[in-house]
C-alpha cells in the first residue's frame, strides 16, 4: 500500500490519517445518489415543485454538514448527531413517495459515522436503537400492510451492510494512522541519530586537529623560541641543532596531520606495536624540549588499533601540557597492567596548576579532548595536582586482547 502524507489544513483535518475526514466524499456521493433516487421516485408518483426545492436546499445543507464533520463534533457531538438526525428525517417528510429511499439510504450511514465520532460501543448501539426507533414509528405512522414490515426489515439489513463496511474502513485507516506514526517516529529517530553522528564526527575531528596540527605547531613555537634565545646568547652550533629538530618535528606534525586525513577515510593497521609507539613518542618529547623522561613498566601488546590511537593522543597531550605550561626537569611514565585494566601514570616534578580550573578556560581544550578520548574507549582519568608537580592517571579496561 502506498502511503501518500499530506499537509493538514487549517481546520486540522488530515486526509490520510482522520478516519472521519477520509469518509466525506464517498458519504457525499452516496447522499447525491440517494437524494436523485428519492426525487425520481416522487416525481414518478406526484411531482411537487416547492417541496422539490426545500429538499434540494436542505441537501445542500446535509452536505455542507457533512463536509465541515470535524469542526461541528469538536464543538458537540450529540449537536452533531441531533442536527444530521433533524435534516435527515426532516427531509424525507418534504417527499412523502421518496421517504423510504430518503431513510434507508441516510440513516445506516449516519449510524456508520457513529463508529468514528465516539469510540465506544453502549453510545453507537444507543444513537442506532434511537434512530431506528424513530424509523419504525415514522413507518408505521405513514405506510401500512406488507410495506411497513418490508421497511422495517430493509433497513436493518442495510445498517448491518453499513455498520460492516464502517467497521472494516476505519480499521484501514486506524491502520494507517498507526503506520504514518511509526514512520514519522521512525524518522525523527532517524535525524536523531544523524544529529548525534555529526555531533561526534565534529568532536572526533575537534580531538585530531588539536592533536596533530595543533600539537605538533605548539611544539615547534616552543623550539624556535629556544632557537631565538640561543642566537641571542650567540649559542649558533646548539641553535642550529635545535633548528634541525623541528624541521623533524615539522615533517612528523605533517605526517600527523596526513594520518588523520586517511584514518577519516580507511581504517588502516599500526605499523609499530604499542610499546614502541610510546617510546617514540617520549625519545621525540625529549629531544625536543630537553625535559629527561624516565619510562619504567612494560606496554600490553594486545591493545586495538582505536585503543592504541587514544592512549597514545593522551600521552602526546600531557607531554605537550608539561612542555607549554610545567616548567618541569623530569617527567616520568609509568606502565602496569592491573587485573584486566591498564594503567598509565604521567607525573611531573613542575609547578603544577587548579585544577578547578579544568574545562573554564577558552581556548585550552587539551584536558576536554582527554577526558572525552578516555571515556570513548571506557576508561577514566585522574589530576591530582600541587607545587611539587603534577600527576595523570589513565585507567582503561583490556577484555579479550582489546580497548
Amino acid at each position: 500500500m502506498k502511503i501518500v502524507r499530506k499537509k493538514t489544513n487549517p481546520a486540522g483535518i488530515n486526509e490520510e490519517t482522520d478516519p472521519i475526514a477520509s469518509s466525506r466524499i464517498p458519504i457525499i456521493i452516496w447522499l447525491w445518489l440517494v437524494s436523485m433516487a428519492t426525487m425520481i421516485l416522487q416525481t414518478m408518483s406526484a411531482p411537487i415543485l416547492v417541496p422539490s426545492i426545500i429538499f434540494v436546499a436542505a441537501m445542500l445543507i446535509h452536505t455542507m454538514v457533512y463536509w465541515e464533520v470535524n469542526k461541528l463534533i469538536q464543538r458537540s457531538k450529540l449537536l452533531y448527531i441531533l442536527l444530521q438526525s433533524g435534516l435527515i428525517y426532516g427531509s424525507a417528510m418534504l417527499m412523502p413517495d421518496g421517504m423510504p429511499a430518503v431513510l434507508i439510504g441516510l440513516i445506516p450511514v449516519l449510524i456508520g459515522q457513529t463508529l468514528a465520532i465516539y469510540y465506544e460501543t453502549a453510545k453507537i448501539v444507543l444513537v442506532a436503537f434511537v434512530l431506528y426507533l424513530l424509523f419504525c414509528t415514522v413507518t408505521l405512522f405513514t405506510r401500512s400492510g406488507m410495506d411497513v414490515a418490508l421497511l422495517i426489515l430493509l433497513l436493518f439489513m442495510m445498517i448491518v451492510v453499513v455498520v460492516s463496511y464502517a467497521v472494516l474502513f476505519y480499521r484501514q485507516v486506524n491502520a494507517r494512522v498507526r503506520t504514518l506514526t511509526f514512520l514519522h517516529e521512525l524518522e525523527k529517530a532517524h535525524q536523531k541519530v544523524e544529529e548525534l553522528t555529526l555531533t561526534s564526527e565534529r568532536q572526533r575531528m575537534a580531538r585530531d586537529l588539536h592533536d596533530t596540527l595543533a600539537q605538533g605547531l605548539a611544539g615547534i613555537i616552543m623550539q624556535l623560541e629556544a632557537v631565538d634565545e640561543h642566537m641571542n646568547r650567540g649559542s649558533f652550533p646548539r641553535a642550529h641543532e635545535i633548528i634541525r629538530s623541528s624541521m623533524g618535528q615539522a615533517r612528523q606534525t605533517l605526517a600527523d596531520a596526513r594520518k588523520a586525513i586517511d584514518d577519516l577515510r580507511t581504517k588502516a593497521t599500526p605499523a609499530i606495536t604499542f610499546g614502541e609507539a610510546i617510546q617514540e613518542q617520549t625519545l621525540r618529547f625529549q629531544q625536543a624540549t630537553g625535559i629527561e623522561v624516565v619510562l619504567d613498566g612494560n606496554a600490553p601488546s594486545f591493545i586495538s588499533k582505536v585503543g592504541m590511537e587514544h592512549v597514545l593522543h593522551i600521552l602526546s597531550e600531557s607531554l605537550m601540557n608539561i612542555a607549554r605550561h610545567a616548567r618541569a626537569t623530569s617527567v616520568t611514565i609509568h606502565m602496569a597492567m592491573e587485573k584486566e585494566d591498564f594503567h598509565l601514570v604521567i607525573r611531573d616534578n613542575g609547578r603544577g596548576f587548579s585544577v578547578d580550573r579544568i574545562g573554564k578556560q577558552s581556548g585550552h581544550y587539551g584536558l576536554i579532548g582527554m577526558n572525552e578520548r578516555a571515556r570513548l574507549i571506557g576508561g577514566s582519568i585522574e589530576i591530582e595536582s600541587g607545587k611539587q608537580g603534577t600527576t595523570i592517571l589513565f585507567r582503561v579496561p583490556l577484555e579479550k586482547g582489546e580497548i
